[in-house]
């Protein structure tokens, strides 16, 4: 068991790690209104990883958005919005290629609907314009490149060299 806890802290820290740095290093993309978030192409991965990747994900969120300069509303708004979406993802996705693009749609409706409202709020523009702007930034950066991403993970071959070290295994096992 304490191996197990072991790695999913360590894929936490790994999926925190890679979208923080990931949304501050391509910084000029990834705030604003119009933006692509090329590190939210991680989200679908929740649906493999589950709990790491949820939490992960959610906690890179929080520290990445220190460095949008928005506060703490989009701090906060930010990190709750991955949380949410990978989560809804995660329950749908949880029969795998059957419900996966539920689970990405999702993910980016979820994300567009929480995301757009607090950003025109903050920058003071019409809700229809940051709903639009996050929407066409979470459809690509969710929906093309976390897609690509998804099933690229979940091809046989990848799993095959991820069950080989047991660390996939331990990762993706069932959590009810």
């Amino acid at each position: 068991m304490k191996s197990k806890n072991a790695v999913h802290m360590m894929l936490t820290a790994v999926f925190a790690a890679l979208y923080a740095v990931g949304v501050v290093f391509l910084g000029p993309i990834s705030f604003q209104i119009f933006q692509v978030r090329l590190a939210d192409a991680l989200l679908p991965l929740s649906m493999l990883f589950g709990w790491p990747a949820i939490l992960g994900l959610s906690l890179g969120a929080f520290v990445a958005n220190f460095f949008g300069g928005l506060g703490p509303i989009d701090v906060i708004g930010g990190a709750a919005a991955n949380f949410i979406a990978t989560f809804v993802a995660w329950k749908i996705g949880r029969k795998r290629h059957v419900n996966v693009l539920a689970g990405i749609l999702s993910e980016i409706v979820i994300v567009t609907i929480i995301v757009g409202t607090y950003l025109s709020f903050l920058i003071g523009i019409p809700l229809a314009v940051g709903l639009l702007g996050i929407f066409l930034g979470s459809a690509i950066a969710i929906g093309v490149l976390g897609g690509i991403l998804f099933f690229a993970f979940s091809s046989s071959r990848v799993t095959s060299l991820f069950r080989s070290s047991k660390v996939f295994e331990q990762a993706v096992e069932s959590e009810d």
